[in-house]
């Protein structure tokens, strides 16, 4: 038998920057967990002094502990359990080792690596996928919880680190998930978007 193959689930940047050496790929969801903008980022989209705001996944159980400032704590949910969209990569066998060093340099800032089950639809059918993901847990030093929808936009409208400007990550994040999946509907996410419209001095 072959070696299990290195999948890994793209939720946020790696939706549309994906990793090198992909050799397939298959969109995906997760059942049960949210997506939001919970962690700090004090090496991409921010400084360690003005840290932005990039997103991470949650149980939805966790999540109800965090969520007082969450202006939707129990939408985008579908057969009861929350869905979240994005892409499952697999990597050529021959750069596992070295996609690995990559990733867990470029998602070092309070991510883990997990274990999750993502569901893709094959042939009309429902299949689940075992896949590595990296989760930014709420016990990590980085991981900040809900702040209220304003208060939120305003930082990452303002925001600026290595990887460019904060709030290009959010608007690339929400035209990524609307066209991976048209359908479906992220509150947080397109929320952020639309702030876009307001003016923050």
């Amino acid at each position: 038998m072959g070696a299990t193959p290195f999948i890994v689930f793209g939720y946020g940047s790696l939706i549309f920057k994906p990793p090198p050496h992909v050799i397939s790929q298959v969109s995906g969801f997760l059942k049960g967990y949210v997506r939001r903008f919970a962690q700090k980022s004090h090496d991409h989209r921010g400084t360690p002094e003005n840290p932005g705001r990039v997103v991470t996944l949650v149980h939805k159980e966790h999540w109800d502990r965090f969520s007082a400032s969450d202006a939707f704590p129990d939408e985008d949910v579908v057969w009861g359990d929350t869905v979240i969209t994005g892409v499952a990569y697999t990597i050529d066998p021959l750069h596992v080792a070295e996609v690995r060093d990559y990733l867990d340099y470029r998602e070092k800032d309070g991510y883990t690596l997990e274990t999750l089950d993502i569901y893709t639809i094959e042939d009309g059918i429902e299949t689940v996928l075992i896949h590595n993901c990296y989760v930014g847990q709420p016990d990590n030093p980085s991981f900040i919880g809900s702040e209220p929808i304003d208060a939120l936009a305003k930082r990452i409208w303002h925001s600026v680190g290595p990887s460019g400007r904060n709030k290009d990550y959010l608007y690339k994040l929400a035209e990524s998930v609307r066209l991976l999946a048209p359908t479906s509907h992220d509150s947080h996410l397109f929320a952020l978007e639309v702030s876009k419209s307001r003016s923050f001095h």
